[in-house]
């Protein structure tokens, strides 16, 4: 698929949202991964009361792609329901974009809105360790 749009795939990444199960910190997550062939794979984060043992969105939709056999990606779209900011993906997110899937990838966060701000998973990866030191 050469040409996709972002703004189906924060729709599909906010419908995903609200399958979160999220008891503990009622903050709902939803991702939707875009493959190289243009397949969707969608993921919810899945809290568990050990914080460390719960799913992050990201990984949940990239893990049901490459379980099914898809290794290229062009872009992931992640939702949550905040209003002021664009929802980021976290540390282990981001090293696990990098090291599950090679490629230069786009990654739109969104707002509640549907409004987005589209930047690549290494300059996610940049940002990150800009702020660890």
């Amino acid at each position: 698929m050469s040409r996709y749009n972002p703004k189906e795939l924060v729709r599909k990444s906010q419908e995903a949202k609200e399958q979160a199960y999220c008891p503990y910190s009622k903050f709902r997550v939803g991702a939707a991964v875009l493959t190289s062939d243009g397949k969707v794979f969608t993921g919810c984060n899945v809290e568990n009361a050990s914080y460390p043992l719960g799913l992050c969105a990201e990984r949940t939709a990239i893990s049901k792609a490459v379980s099914e056999g898809y290794t290229g990606f062009k872009a992931i779209a992640i939702a949550s329901d905040l209003k002021d900011s664009f929802i980021s993906p976290c540390g282990a997110c981001r090293q696990f974009m990098r090291e599950v899937i090679r490629s230069q990838w786009e990654v739109y966060m969104s707002k509640s809105d549907g409004s987005h701000e589209l930047m690549t998973v290494e300059e996610l990866l940049r940002v990150h360790l800009a702020l660890m030191t």
